[in-house]
């Protein structure tokens, strides 16, 4: 899904894209790099340990410190497998602990049911949970798109009618970024795809190619109007199609690719909540498809945590998900779903927490935030203690 990439910087003010050498006499750091990917943790990381990173370039000093941190957690699980918060902070960064993860996610959910319990009244939908509620709004008939062709046209639609003012703010907040990293669009699968049971998928915009957003309709009557515009956010601009973009032309070493993983997703809410802040998603039912996508991802890190600290069984993480969010996410049954969180501890945590440590470092000041985004994006995905 993710085509090859090179460097790019991109700052405040003008856009450098420098050559990046590869052989091992220019770029010794990258070598050893690609040496200690073969390697037990232990043996990596002493190998890793004799590069003087002051002398790399800013990309590849992401990519050690990266790749030190993530090894070093892979050495102390190597020793002690059940480490949640060294599970989360695998991908996320250092300094977890379960106690503040589930406390920040806690605090998060709250907020957002408070938020939605606001969005319900103003449509008048009141009683029950905020889960039942959003069961009864995914219900109404008035906003479900048909289940033919002229129903997922209106569903492509409605995500396009959102790029418009998207990539105007998209523009706003990342003025130096390259211009092709905005020309994207979103399609539906096509009937050949569907019939190859392919799910929806990313081509990422590069230097002479537009990027597009393949989006799964084939159960087109599970995805109301309302709950498009966000994922327009997330999936194209200011989310994935900007953020991968532009790392499509900085490629992060595989390990950092492997040890900053958390940020990728978390990139993509956060660009939700950037572009909820500038106004977009005000109609109230937009609103509520905006919070329900967030609800979704704090709800299964939550989740992550219960099942692997807390002693949640999966009938009981399911009871919990159906009353925070009512309905599934369209491409986590909340069995499937589940399986997967109970396989891969720490991961849906930390895309959770990624998305929310860019949510408390983003500065108030408009020209301080301009600077802070575009830090953010230069040189490819970070760990959290690498944020600007």
């Amino acid at each position: 899904m993710r085509p090859g990439r090179r460097e790019v910087v991109l700052g405040a003010g003008a856009l450098l894209v420098p050559a990046r050498g590869w052989c091992v006499e220019a770029d010794p750091a990258g070598a050893a790099l690609d040496t200690a990917t073969a390697l037990p943790p232990g043996e990596a990381l002493a190998l890793l340990a004799r590069i003087d990173v002051t002398r790399l370039s800013p990309g590849r000093r992401l990519d050690v410190l990266a790749a030190r941190a993530g090894l070093a957690i892979d050495a102390h699980l190597s020793r002690t497998p059940g480490d949640l918060a060294a599970r989360i902070g695998r991908t996320l960064g250092d300094g977890v602990t379960v106690a503040g993860a589930r406390s920040r996610l806690e605090r998060a959910l709250a907020r957002l049911h408070a938020e939605a319990d606001r969005c319900f009244s103003a449509i008048g939908l009141s009683g029950g949970s905020v889960g039942d509620r959003f069961r009864r709004l995914f219900a109404d008939q008035h906003f479900l798109p048909e289940d033919n062709g002229a129903g997922r046209a209106a569903a492509v639609a409605a995500m396009q009618a959102n790029l418009v003012p998207l990539r105007t703010l998209t523009r706003r907040l990342f003025p130096d970024a390259p211009g092709w990293t905005l020309e994207c669009d979103v399609r539906a699968l096509d009937a050949q795809e569907i019939t190859a049971g392919k799910g929806g998928y990313r081509v990422v915009p590069a230097p002479g190619r537009a990027g597009s957003y393949v989006v799964d309709l084939r159960d087109v009557r599970r995805r109301p109007l309302w709950s498009l515009p966000s994922v327009a956010a997330h999936e194209l601009l200011p989310g994935h199609m900007l953020q991968l973009g532009v790392e499509g032309t900085a490629p992060p070493h595989p390990l950092r690719a492997r040890y900053a993983a958390a940020f990728v997703e978390g990139w993509g809410s956060f660009a939700e909540t950037l572009a909820a802040g500038a106004g977009m998603f005000s109609a109230p039912r937009d609103r509520l498809g905006h919070l329900h996508w967030l609800i979704f991802r704090v709800a299964r890190g939550l989740a992550d945590i219960g099942l692997h600290a807390d002693s949640w069984t999966i009938e009981s993480a399911t009871a919990r998900l159906a009353d925070w969010q009512g309905v599934p996410a369209y491409f986590a049954p909340f069995a499937e779903d589940l399986a997967r969180i109970a396989r891969d501890p720490g991961v849906r945590a930390a895309e959770a927490l990624a998305w929310l440590a860019l949510a408390d470092r983003l500065p108030r000041d408009a020209v301080a935030r301009r600077r802070w985004l575009a830090a953010c994006v230069r040189d490819g995905r970070k760990r959290t203690e690498q944020l600007p």
